[in-house]
């Protein structure tokens, strides 16, 4: 079913709440803006087509005549949630991120060429139901993964250009890219306004890929693989190493619920098994269930949990440096990590980190809004709940920046102004199941 269907079987029914892209209004609201730690009481948020046109006082803002009202009856409203780590590669499972009011994915890399033609464009035109996606191309120094890869500054450069052209917004790179291909990568890439994003390449190593030109490191675990060398550094080298990284400016995804999950997978083919019986892996196409069941972490010997510990104590420090922290889990490419659902596993993995719910809940929409934002040119705003935003907005019965887990059952979540409410949601998700039911015996 798509945005358009569901939106119309829904105002055929009465519910307003439904409305396709148009306008639209949130009415005494109380609004999160994330642009600063508060919550204001009272609101009314006026939407046009895919953009936010105002916010304020719910009695000094007037709902102008044909607009669909959304009441919001003092439910909190904040901005939709970004995942900028995933490896989706079916239009089906783009709507897990969006019942759990995920807005915003970076695609990691690996996306077959006719998601990365199509799938956006069947989005904005309300033809499948997902949020906003980012692409970036990846690059690797070596065939053995399969992987794309280039061997000469020549060819890295070429690879640059043929990303670019064929529509990709970043490049990312894997870890056995030489020095000068890195070099290469990093100057094309800056002629071409596409950001070079990534793994920790082991030949130019972290931080010092940061300040050649590196924007932004994929996994916490990259610096203990290079700039720590597999080892638990002292307390003066962590320090060391995120003064290096603060001044270089990049951002970092921890990605720890990725590693958490890996890290209980590590050894134990029952675990994997456990997760294949988690009822939601029913919403799963069948060629993700079959991928997680093959899995290698299982085949595996030791125990990752001291190195979980080291890297969750690693990202307490670059968050108390101010360091900017982007939330992202690789879903669904990792066994266990569930499309959309995966995102708060992310943010409580941040706020046992030692992050405030504000912080946490920041890294999964204003940071994610200015990276965007700052390295894809032309990109509408998103992140805030401010006029001139992308109307990707998530209506909450809870506040949660008292407990970031209230984001977990949104009342309903509008996706470049289009809005669903959870009924709506659920009925999506029963009718995915049920498509999918035959290979879940």
């Amino acid at each position: 079913m798509t945005w358009k269907s569901v939106a119309a079987a829904l105002l055929v029914s009465g519910a307003a709440s439904a409305a396709p892209p148009g306008q639209s209004a949130f009415v005494d609201v109380s609004v999160i803006p994330m642009t600063a730690e508060r919550v204001l009481p009272h609101q009314t948020v006026l939407i046009s087509g895919s953009t936010i046109a105002a916010v304020g006082p719910a009695k000094q803002v007037r709902v102008p005549d044909g607009y669909a009202r959304i009441e919001g009856n003092g439910a909190f409203l904040m901005p939709g949630l970004a995942d900028l780590h995933t490896h989706v590669n079916e239009a089906d499972e783009l709507l897990l991120y969006t019942a759990n009011g995920v807005t915003t994915l970076l695609h990691m890399g690996l996306a077959q060429a006719s998601f990365v033609d199509h799938v956006r464009g069947e989005i904005e035109a309300g033809d499948t139901v997902g949020p906003r996606i980012y692409f970036a191309f990846m690059i690797d120094g070596s065939p053995e993964w399969g992987r794309p890869y280039v061997k000469t500054p020549e060819q890295a450069r070429a690879a640059v250009l043929f990303a670019k052209g064929s529509g990709y917004d970043f490049i990312k790179l894997y870890n056995a890219v030489t020095v000068p291909e890195f070099d290469a990568i990093v100057s094309e890439s800056a002629r071409q306004q596409m950001a070079v994003i990534g793994h920790g390449v082991r030949a130019v190593g972290l931080p010092e890929a940061l300040t050649r030109g590196q924007v932004m490191v994929a996994h916490a675990e990259e610096f203990y693989y290079t700039a720590f060398h597999n080892q638990i550094p002292s307390d003066a080298d962590v320090a060391r190493v995120v003064a290096e990284t603060k001044a270089s400016g990049a951002y970092v995804t921890p990605n720890l619920s990725t590693f958490e999950i890996i890290t209980r997978q590590w050894g134990k083919p029952e675990v994997v098994r456990e997760f294949l019986a988690d009822p939601r892996v029913k919403y799963l196409v069948p060629s993700t269930r079959w991928d997680w069941s093959q899995s290698d972490y299982v085949k595996n010997t030791g125990d990752l949990s001291p190195v979980l510990a080291f890297l969750t104590g690693f990202t307490r420090a670059l968050a108390d440096a101010g360091i900017p922290l982007l939330t992202g889990t690789d879903s669904p490419a990792i066994p266990g990590m569930l499309p959309g659902y995966s995102l708060h596993e992310d943010l409580r993995t941040l706020i046992e980190a030692g992050l405030s719910p504000y912080q946490a809940l920041a890294c999964a929409t204003k940071v994610p809004g200015e990276f965007i934002a700052r390295f894809v040119p032309g990109a509408q705003p998103a992140g805030t709940v401010s006029a001139g935003s992308r109307a990707d907005l998530i209506l909450l019965e809870h506040n949660p920046l008292e407990d970031v887990s209230a984001a977990r059952a949104p009342l309903g979540v509008m996706s470049g102004g289009r809005y669903l409410t959870r009924a709506a949601l659920a009925e999506l998700l029963e009718k995915q199941k049920a498509r999918y039911s035959e290979f879940a015996r």
